[in-house]
Parts: structure tokens; sequence; C-alpha cells
């Protein structure tokens, strides 16, 4: 029997799909968001841009910025009890704007 391959997409199906009216690639303007030092982010997958796209595994989770590397960005999270370094460009991340304040 051949071996099933277990490669870096593996068990993606549903986190690496696109509504029908989101397919294609996206404007460029979201090539093009920055986000400085101490910024909260959190990693969305945009499966149709592979370059700069973190592990799948990450999906949904928040970090902070801590630098800009290039296109990417580098962010820390906390990934089972273990802070975790992750590079990613940013088509992959997605503002977390802070929830406002009732006075």
């Amino acid at each position: 029997m051949v071996v099933r391959s277990k490669g870096f997409h593996s068990k993606t199906r549903h986190k690496l799909s696109k509504h029908p009216r989101e397919r294609g690639n996206p404007p460029p303007s979201h090539a093009l968001r920055d986000y400085p030092p101490g910024t909260k982010v959190a990693i969305t997958l945009n499966p149709s841009v592979h370059k700069g796209m973190p592990h799948p595994r990450f999906q949904g989770l928040t970090g902070n910025v801590v630098e800009r590397r290039g296109d990417a960005f580098v962010i820390e999270i906390m990934a089972k009890n273990k802070q975790k370094t992750i590079i990613a460009r940013p088509e992959h991340l997605r503002l977390i704007t802070p929830a406002p304040t009732q006075e």
C-alpha cells in the first residue's frame, strides 16, 4: 500500500477553503497593511496566498507584533502554554480592535 502523505497542508480541507464568492486573490491593500510593534493581531489564513503563510495549527490564535522583518511581521503567541514566534505576511493577519468601553 501507498503511505499517506503528511505534508504541511494535510487535514486542512475546511480550514484552507474559501466560500465560493470569496475565491481569488485578495486586493493589493491587504499586502500593504502595516502593523506597528505592540499591535494585537489575529492569525487568519488566506488560502489563496501561499507565501508567508504560517502553519495551519496557528489559525485563529492571537498575538502581539514584535517587529517587521522584510515584508512579513514577527508575532509572539501563546500556543499550548509555550511562547512561540511566528513569521507571517500581512495577508494572513487581521487587526484586533479593542472592545468599546461603556461609560
